[in-house]
């Protein structure tokens, strides 16, 4: 049976060499096999019978019964089209055919009844359907019944006749070829735990549903595989790794870490950063090499938590480091540690690309030595040059930012790899973490310490300026500072920087009392930092920029966010701007300008932003409004997205089950070698050769 799975598609009745040519080119459809995994994108109800006189414009499919009366040609050549009028009795439409008119008009016949199926339009105030689907009605026998499959097809395809209901008999033609039930694709134990139908119902219930009941099941079953499957690589990779990468074993918790909790917390730890300290506890004392994603909302207390564990790996012997995407947030962390530490004998250094040469030689000596305990970077930190005596730990903050061959150099800084904590201030559902970062094991502080007010977000239209400006005016005269971010949409660079541009000349002509700075992506990084430094020593009270406000910068005095064309901002990067104020003890605000016209799915998103400032419940309504394809990060990531008939967001359900058991056989058996497992290990081999190391940090 693998072997017919194997056929050429072009042994296919009805296919051909021209046709297989076109399939393989247009839709990656090569053999038998192929064409059984194209699924259907939709099905109709071909039972039911409409009436022209019911036609309405929120059917996408009708199905009549009448004859044609006439014929009309108009054009010529190529632009010739060829329609019919049809008619039920109770009103009229036009069928029309842009392409082989010559063949349809011979082929049909006046006050003769056909069954007409197709997509009805609305045009010059008639109903009429392109390219229709007809066939002879000759006594109530003749009726379709049940669901009928829909294929998606390509321009291409078309062209070559390869429409939806060619695929349909070629696929019917393809199952004719098979003289045996498919071989099953999942193991017994599989099948039992996750209670799915087998394959050779699911596939052909798919293709030709008895029942709306087996579709479903059908659906659930081939759902179930595809994301199975890549949840078993990624268990499986994940189990190997851990079994094979042993890590350096932080046997204690010592005095730095416990003078530090009892003399210099600046506040008490949130129940979520108890927790967490405690899972990278464990992970530190088990032997095996850590590798844990962080996730936490902007201010949630994500740094803190990282330096504690810093001074479990200093009170163990170990040196630790820091490595962030600029030199702003990392010159922020190196004050923020120093400040926190300040009184403790422990060694922070602070290394980038601006380090002066003499300095930076003196931070290779200590490194060397092991006289420097923290040390804190940009890129500069994976330079050959940079050697550590005894490196244990690794921070990454904002990892996004950096590639996997700069993470992976690291690794190579001590003989055993470090453990590696990677934070995030990006909240990633959960449905989409499992695939995003699968090697990796996450925590997420989900709540604020205590004290914190959240933000308030408002939404005002950009008509209203007097009420905002008045706004702005009251709180930078009750000391306060100003963002107001203007979006910068690559494609368009040149017409958003003239709009920032016009902004900044805007707002210094509204309040020249007060000192304006602007800042955007084309500044050199000097220009960049030193804009910056002035805004966090209150030289400037109202920054104009785009979104190169980097993640993570604090400025506590900073309340106001004002977000120009709000609009045109996804949800997670509305969240991430919005977590530029609220970072000290007064009440802070976003505002989101936008135009009057608004869509619908962005009125939606103006409206969650307005009502909750939980991250994690925001990234699920991005998931959804968007897909995980737009995501902040995804796309480095190589996760298969185009995915046939699996969705991580509308299959939320079926992802988690096919974790849950993807981990249950791991457990026992992690390299497949039982006899039942065969089939598993066959099918990973067969996913094209590819190693999926997704999340992984080398």
């Amino acid at each position: 049976m693998i072997d017919i799975l194997q056929t050429d598609i072009k042994f296919i009745p009805g296919v051909g060499p021209k046709r297989a040519e076109i399939l393989s080119k247009e839709i990656n459809v090569f053999t038998l096999g192929d064409l059984l995994r194209w699924y259907p994108y939709r099905y109709v109800d071909r039972s039911r019978m409409y009436y022209i006189h019911e036609i309405d414009g929120s059917m996408p499919y009708i199905q009549l019964k009448g004859k044609i009366t006439v014929f009309e040609s108009f054009g010529e050549g190529r632009k010739k089209r060829l329609v019919a009028h049809f008619t039920d009795g109770t009103g009229f439409v036009d069928l029309i055919w842009f392409q082989s008119v010559k063949f349809f008009e011979n082929k049909y016949r006046t006050n003769q009844e056909y069954i007409v199926f197709g997509k009805p339009n609305l045009f010059n105030n008639k109903w009429n359907i392109s390219h229709p689907e007809i066939d002879p009605y000759l006594d109530e026998s003749d009726r379709p019944e049940g669901f009928m499959a829909m294929y998606n097809t390509t321009d291409g395809m078309k062209r070559h006749s390869l429409n939806s209901k060619a695929m349909k008999k070629i696929i019917e033609s393809a199952f004719g070829m098979l003289k045996n039930p498919l071989p099953e694709s999942l193991s017994d134990d599989v099948i039992n735990v996750a209670h799915v139908i087998p394959l050779q119902d699911a596939i052909e219930n798919i293709h030709f549903p008895k029942s709306p009941i087996l579709l479903r099941d059908a659906e659930t079953r081939l759902k179930f595989e595809e994301l199975f499957y890549i949840q078993l690589n990624i268990v499986r990779y994940t189990s190997d790794r851990k079994a094979k990468l042993n890590g350096f074993i932080f046997t204690k918790v010592g005095g730095n870490l416990n003078t530090f909790y009892k003399e210099y917390l600046p506040f008490e730890l949130t129940n979520a950063q108890k927790r967490v300290i405690k899972e990278i506890r464990k992970d530190t004392a088990s032997g095996k090499q850590m590798n844990r994603l962080l996730q936490g909302d902007v201010g949630s207390g994500k740094t803190l938590v990282s330096l504690m564990c810093m001074l479990i790996a200093i009170d163990n012997n170990f040196q630790t480091c820091l490595m962030a995407p600029t030199e702003i947030l990392a010159s922020q962390h190196f004050e923020t540690f120093k400040k926190m530490l300040s009184g403790m004998k422990i060694n922070v250094a602070l290394l980038t690309g601006s380090t002066k040469k003499k300095e930076r030689e003196m931070i290779h000596e200590g490194l060397q030595s092991g006289n420097i305990q923290i040390l804190i970077g940009t890129h500069a930190l994976i330079e050959d040059t940079v050697q550590f005596n005894n490196l244990g730990f690794v921070v990454i903050d904002e990892q996004h930012r950096f590639g996997v061959a700069q993470r992976a150099k690291l690794w190579t800084k001590n003989d055993h790899p470090p453990h590696v904590l990677v934070m995030t201030a990006t909240p990633i559902p959960r449905t989409l973490a499992m695939t995003v970062y699968g090697d990796l094991d996450v925590s997420a502080i989900d709540e604020l310490p205590p004290g914190r007010k959240p933000v308030k977000t408002l939404h005002r239209f950009e008509k209203k300026r007097g009420p905002l400006h008045a706004f702005i005016r009251e709180q930078i005269n009750a000391g306060r500072q100003v963002y107001v971010v203007f979006p910068l949409i690559e494609e368009s660079e040149k017409i958003d920087l003239r709009s920032l541009e016009e902004g900044y000349v805007h707002i210094k002509e509204a309040f020249p009392e007060f000192k304006v700075s602007k800042m955007h992506g084309r500044m050199k990084p000097a220009e960049k930092d030193e804009v910056m430094r002035q805004f966090v020593a209150n030289e400037t009270q109202i920054m104009v920029s785009t979104t190169v406000i980097e993640v993570g910068v604090n400025v506590p005095n900073a309340s106001v966010m004002v977000i120009e064309s709000a609009q045109r901002f996804g949800l997670s990067q509305l969240h991430q701007l919005r977590g530029r104020v609220g970072r000290g003890a007064d009440q802070s605000y976003c505002v989101l300008i936008t135009p009057y016209e608004l869509s619908d799915v962005t009125r939606k998103r103006i409206e969650i932003m307005t009502e909750s400032n939980d991250g994690f419940e925001i990234a699920e309504a991005d998931l959804k409004l968007r897909g995980p394809g737009d995501l902040e990060g995804t796309q480095q990531s190589g996760i298969p997205f185009d995915l046939r008939i699996a969705d991580f967001v509308r299959d939320n359900d079926i992802l988690i089950k096919a974790r849950e058991v993807a981990e249950q056989i791991i457990d026992k058996d992690p390299k497949l070698q039982e006899p039942e497992h065969i089939v598993l290990k066959q099918q990973l081999n067969r996913m094209n050769g590819n190693r999926f190391d997704w999340g992984r940090i080398s």
